[in-house]
C-alpha cells in the first residue's frame, strides 16, 4: 500500500507558519514515495469556524506549491473531505463504541464534573472521573432522563496498564492508562468531537502516516483506544517539533504579535510589510496582517520557494550545513529520521536572508515582473504598466540590486515614480541635511548649475564632477552628498547617489533641487530643533 498522509486544518483562522511546516513534511513524505497527500477540513467546531478563512488556506497552499491529491475543490474516492459533512459516520462509530462497551452515556452536569475535579485538586490527587452518572443500560438512562438530565458520550478508558506508541521520531513512548480521562466524543446534541472524527477519517481515508506537531502527542492514547476499539489498523505516528517563538522555547502563536514586536528582527519584518501595505492602501489588521501567517509573505512580495526552503529547516536538517534545496532536492533528501526532537525557533532574520538570496538570483526581467504589481496597486505606474515605465523600472532595479529583498521593497523607491512637483521631503532628513547646515542652500544651488551643464549624465562622470566641486569649494563629499540625496529623492537613504542621479536624469535632478531650494527658502525663518 502506498504512503498516504494528510493535513487537516480547521477553518478558524488563516494559514499559520507552523501548520504549513507540518503540511510540508506530510507532503514531502508522501510525494517522495509516490504516495498521496490528502487535505481534509476539520470543521467540527461550528462555533469557531470562519467561512471566509477556508479560501485563503487553499490559496495559500497553492501559492506555496503544496498541492493535494484529494480534498476540497478536487474531490477524490473518499468524499466528502469536510468533517461537517461526515456526521453520520461519526455517529455510527460512537454507537459501535457504546454497543461494545468502550464508551458510555454520561448524564453528569458540567458543574458535577467540575466539583469532582476541584475536589481532586484540593486533595492533591490525580483526577479520575467517578462515572457516578454513567448509564450502561436503557433503564439507567431513562432514570437519569426522568430527572431532566441530558447525556454526552464518553470513552470508557482503561484504568490500568500502559499504552505504548512506537513514534517514528520520538521512539517508544509510554502512557499510563490510569492517567487518561474519559474524554467526551459526542455532545448532547449528537454532534461529535475532533478525537473521534479524526480517527474515523484517518481510517476511512486510508491514512498510513499521521505526521503532526508534538503538542498532539498527548492526544494519541485516546485516539489509539478509539481506533483499536473500532477494530481499525493503526497508522504510523510521527510527532515533529513545534515552531517556537523567536529566541524562545514557547510555541509560536498568531495571537502574540505585540510580544513578538519586541524582537528587533520580527519588528523589522513586520514594519517592512506594514510599509508595503500602507503604500498600496491596504489596512493593517494584526489579526490577519501578521508574519506568523502565510498570507503576510505573499502580500508583501516574498517568493514561495524561499519560504518553503526556510520552513523545511524548521525541525529538519540534512547534514547540519546544507541549507538551500530545490523542490526536487527536498523530495530526494527528506526523511523523518532527520527530523529533530527539540523545538524549532522561528528566525525572521534568517527567513529574510533566504528571501534575499532567492530574489537576487532572478533575472532583471523576472524581478521587474514581480515588482510591477506593487507599483500598479500603489498607483505609481500605469495599469497595465507601459513599455517606457517598464524600462525605467529595470534601471531602478539594476541600481538598487540587493536592496530589493522582496518585491514589495520597490515601494521604498516610490519617489522615483512621482512627478517632480509631487515630491515630498521627509521631515527629519530635510531639517538635518538642508535646514541646519548654513551652507547647504548655497552649495546645492552651485551644484545644480554644474548638473545642468555636465556633458555626460552618467554615474561615473557625475562622481568626478562632485569630487571636482568639493575641491573647488574646499569641502568634503559628505558635506554635500546627503543634501543632494534628500533634494532629489526626499529621503535620507537609497542606493548609490551617482546611480540615483543617472536614473532620475538631468532634467528631473535640476528640477528637484530647485524645488528643494524653494522649500528651504520657505523654512529658513523657522526654528530648528
Amino acid at each position: 500500500m502506498s504512503i498516504r498522509t494528510r493535513f487537516a486544518p480547521s477553518p478558524t483562522g488563516y494559514l499559520h507558519i507552523g501548520g504549513v511546516r507540518t503540511a510540508l513534511f506530510n507532503w514531502l513524505l508522501a510525494k517522495q514515495a509516490g504516495g498521496q497527500f490528502i487535505l481534509r477540513i476539520d470543521d467540527t467546531d461550528a462555533q469557531r469556524n470562519v467561512g471566509e478563512a477556508l479560501q485563503p488556506i487553499l490559496d495559500g497552499f497553492r501559492w506555496l506549491g503544496i498541492d493535494w491529491d484529494e480534498g476540497p475543490e478536487i474531490g477524490g474516492p473518499h468524499e466528502p473531505y469536510f468533517q461537517s459533512q461526515r456526521l453520520d459516520k461519526y455517529q455510527a462509530a460512537a454507537k459501535k463504541l457504546l454497543d461494545s462497551g468502550h464508551a458510555y452515556r454520561d448524564y453528569a452536569t458540567t458543574a458535577e464534573v467540575t466539583a469532582e475535579r476541584e475536589a481532586a485538586e484540593k486533595e492533591k490527587r490525580e483526577f479520575v472521573y467517578s462515572r457516578k452518572w454513567m448509564a450502561e443500560t436503557d433503564k439507567q438512562a431513562a432514570a437519569f432522563e426522568a430527572e431532566g438530565r441530558s447525556c454526552v458520550v464518553r470513552l470508557k478508558m482503561p484504568r490500568d496498564g500502559v499504552c505504548r506508541i512506537d513514534d517514528l521520531i520520538r521512539g517508544e513512548v509510554d502512557f499510563e492508562w490510569a492517567r487518561e480521562q474519559d474524554h467526551v466524543i459526542q455532545r448532547a446534541d449528537g454532534t461529535c468531537l475532533y478525537h473521534l472524527a479524526t480517527v474515523v477519517d484517518d481510517h476511512d481515508f486510508e491514512i498510513t502516516h499521521v505526521v503532526r506537531a508534538v503538542e498532539h502527542l498527548s492526544n494519541t492514547p485516546r485516539q489509539v483506544f478509539i481506533a483499536q476499539s473500532l477494530g481499525y489498523e493503526l497508522p504510523q505516528y510521527a510527532h515533529i517539533p513545534f515552531v517556537a517563538e523567536p529566541g524562545s522555547k514557547n510555541k509560536l502563536s498568531k495571537r502574540k504579535i505585540d510580544k513578538y514586536l519586541n524582537n528587533k528582527d520580527f519588528k523589522r519584518l513586520y514594519q517592512s510589510g506594514a510599509a508595503v501595505a500602507e503604500q498600496i492602501g491596504q489596512a493593517v489588521d494584526p489579526s490577519t496582517f501578521n508574519p506568523v501567517l502565510v498570507d503576510f509573505y505573499r502580500d508583501i512580495g516574498f517568493l514561495p520557494d524561499a519560504l518553503v526552503n526556510y520552513l523545511l529547516l524548521l525541525g529538519w536538517s540534512l547534514d547540519g550545513e546544507t541549507e538551500e534545496f530545490s523542490r526536487e532536492e527536498m523530495l530526494k533528501q527528506f526523511s523523518l529520521d532527520r527530523v529533530v526532537k527539540s523545538e524549532a525557533s522561528f528566525d525572521p532574520q534568517k527567513l529574510t536572508a533566504f528571501q534575499g538570496r532567492y530574489m537576487n538570483r532572478f533575472h532583471l526581467k523576472h524581478k521587474a515582473k514581480m515588482c510591477t504589481g506593487f507599483l500598479e496597486k500603489a498607483g505609481l505606474v500605469s495599469a497595465p504598466i507601459e513599455c517606457e515605465e517598464l524600462a525605467y523600472l529595470k534601471q531602478i532595479l539594476e541600481a538598487a540590486d540587493d536592496r530589493i529583498g522582496m518585491a514589495g521593497d520597490i515601494l521604498n523607491f516610490d519617489t522615483f515614480f512621482v512627478a517632480d512637483d509631487d515630491l515630498e521631503f521627509e521631515e527629519k532628513p530635510f531639517a538635518k541635511r538642508l535646514l541646519k547646515p548654513d551652507q547647504a542652500g548655497f552649495l546645492l544651488g552651485e551644484f545644480r548649475k554644474l548638473l545642468a551643464t555636465t556633458p555626460e549624465f552618467v554615474a561615473s562622470d557625475l562622481e568626478q564632477v562632485l569630487h571636482g566641486f568639493c575641491e573647488t569649494h574646499g569641502i568634503q563629499p559628505g558635506d554635500i552628498i546627503h543634501a543632494i540625496r534628500v533634494a532629489v529623492t526626499g529621503k535620507a537613504a537609497g542606493f548609490g547617489l551617482f546611480d540615483t542621479l543617472e536614473v532620475l536624469g538631468r532634467e528631473r535632478c535640476v528640477n528637484r533641487i530647485e524645488l528643494a531650494l524653494s522649500e528651504l527658502e520657505k523654512r529658513r525663518g523657522q526654528t530648528v530643533e
